[in-house]
């Protein structure tokens, strides 16, 4: 259920792949970067790395001239670096680029390279194929086995014009009837919303549920409570109790299917979330103008039945 104001009120439901009725669900995930030690501190940055069932979000507090390598890098994976600042050098294949901070990259497969231009604070996401990083998660173990309603992730396909790093200014004003600012892949998408100041008005709420894939909640900026409800089922036993998570940033909550949910900021100052999703989802990418690269990755076949 959205407010009338919010431009998901004219998203149209995509049938869920599997129109049973779930029996059973996840419970939610939240890692705060700023309450735990980093599990990596090498080559000038400190990582922090915790997990959905398909993807991996990789958080570093970097200096200038930290290098991050992939090699062999299994699928496309994606840069974020959400300040303004000088920004990284980007090398794959023989194609080598300059791009700024504030900004957004996706990286093809194969070795790659990023040098960072200044300090910095980055973001990188990974699918779970990435299995080096996914034991690296903090929160590793909840993902022993597979969270239930979520189908096999199957990746977008490739750009239209072939593998290359395409990079994107995260520097995009509002526009009436668009939802943040999105970007895809073939295997995520990002929406860097708007960055509000002050508390979210509490009669402006936003509680909906998605029926087959998940949602990563990442917190740049301010405290945000994730505000969840689960179904009930026939089974008492399977009832969840609801939950009002407070994080700070740099965090992420990951918000399983059929969780009823809603993120309220709650600072006086700054509030900046970025929703991620992993594989893309198909309602935002139908929406006209909402995915702004929209143009360089096509989208899947759809199923015409």
């Amino acid at each position: 259920m959205y407010h009338s104001t919010d431009p998901r009120a004219a998203l149209t439901a995509a049938p869920a792949k599997d129109a049973s009725n779930p029996t059973q669900f996840a419970g939610a995930e939240y890692a705060k970067f700023y309450e735990t030690s980093p599990v990596e501190e090498k080559d000038g940055a400190k990582s922090w790395y915790a997990r959905g069932q398909n993807f991996i979000i990789a958080y570093s507090d970097a200096h200038k001239g930290a290098v991050f390598n992939r090699t062999g890098q299994i699928d496309e994976y994606v840069l974020l670096l959400s300040d303004p600042g000088a920004g990284a050098e980007i090398s794959w294949g023989n194609q080598r680029i300059a791009v700024g901070g504030h900004s957004i990259t996706f990286v093809p497969p194969g070795n790659s390279s990023i040098l960072l231009l200044g300090p910095a604070k980055i973001i990188r996401m990974f699918t779970t194929k990435s299995k080096d990083l996914a034991a690296l998660c903090s929160n590793a173990e909840s993902y022993a086995s597979a969270h239930p309603n979520l189908p096999a992730f199957e990746p977008w396909p490739e750009p239209s014009a072939g593998p290359k790093i395409r990079s994107y200014s995260l520097d995009v004003p509002p526009s009436p009837g668009r939802f943040g600012r999105i970007w895809r892949g073939s295997t995520f998408m990002v929406n860097f919303l708007d960055p509000k100041n002050g508390p979210r008005d509490p009669s402006k709420m936003s509680p909906h549920h998605h029926d087959d894939f998940e949602q990563c909640s990442l917190a740049l900026a301010g405290t945000f409570i994730h505000h969840m409800r689960w179904p009930w089922t026939p089974d008492m036993g399977k009832w969840r109790e609801d939950t009002h998570e407070s994080c700070g940033s740099p965090s992420i909550a990951v918000i399983p299917p059929h969780a009823i949910h809603t993120s309220q900021a709650m600072d006086p100052g700054l509030n900046l979330l970025v929703d991620v999703f992993c594989p893309p989802r198909m309602d935002f990418s139908t929406k006209p103008g909402w995915v702004l690269n929209s143009d360089e990755y096509p989208l899947p076949p759809q199923d015409q039945n």
